[in-house]
């Protein structure tokens, strides 16, 4: 994908696209990337679904704020918004990290789409930046139920198996990568009689698990 298609697609016109290109660029490709860019797009993207959240139910209180905020920023939203957008065709990846999957991997692009957010700030400001946000979360904030709670992917995966009466997933630790200050965990959630083995992988443990769940309950999904 172009920049320029990427930029139609985000709604917003970058006056430096050297700032996008770093938002694009993942580690492994070298530097400068994205790392930098992700912490402050993660700030800027909580701080506009507070706004639009606190805007769009004025019953709810800050405890319930802060749940459906939390389902809204997290890897599995993101990615749904990257996916949609074909952001994996965009990114800048090493070649261990092409020939792995890395431009379908949840967790890079959720990671390059709060970099993208980040780089829109600092091109445009607060204001451009919440714009394409916003137009960006419309289908997410249009399916919030303030009161149905939340669930994590494994919650849910939990759920969806035993609807079914299938015996509930297996979290296998596959390896551990990198140096110990910046590890990645990669699990693989496995449901035998289901045909189903995913792969996730993320900073922790438990994130990997998070992810090769969400991967195994959108497989399921989509038999």
């Amino acid at each position: 994908m172009t920049l320029e298609t990427l930029q139609n697609r985000l709604g917003y016109r970058f006056a430096d696209t050297k700032l996008l290109l770093e938002a694009l660029t993942h580690r492994s490709f070298g530097l400068p990337n994205n790392e930098r860019f992700e912490f402050l797009g993660d700030s800027i993207l909580n701080c506009v679904m507070s706004m639009a959240l606190f805007a769009r139910f004025e019953q709810l209180r800050e405890g319930e704020l802060s749940r459906v905020r939390a389902s809204l920023v997290r890897q599995d939203a993101l990615h749904r918004i990257a996916r949609d957008l074909d952001l994996g065709e965009a990114l800048r990846l090493g070649e261990g990290e092409l020939k792995s999957g890395g431009s379908s991997r949840p967790s890079i692009l959720a990671d390059a789409l709060e970099a993208v957010f980040a780089a829109v700030f600092l091109d445009g400001g607060f204001d451009a930046a919440r714009s394409v946000i916003d137009r960006l979360y419309v289908p997410l904030l249009a399916e919030v139920d303030p009161r149905r709670p939340s669930k994590d992917a494994k919650t849910a995966l939990q759920e969806w198996l035993q609807a079914r009466k299938v015996a509930l997933p297996t979290y296998v630790m596959v390896q551990a990568l990198g140096e110990a200050h910046a590890q990645e965990f990669e699990v693989a959630c496995e449901v035998p009689k289901l045909g189903i083995r995913t792969l996730g992988r993320g900073p922790s443990r438990r994130i990997a698990e998070q992810q090769s769940a969400e991967l195994a309950l959108t497989a399921l999904r989509a038999k």
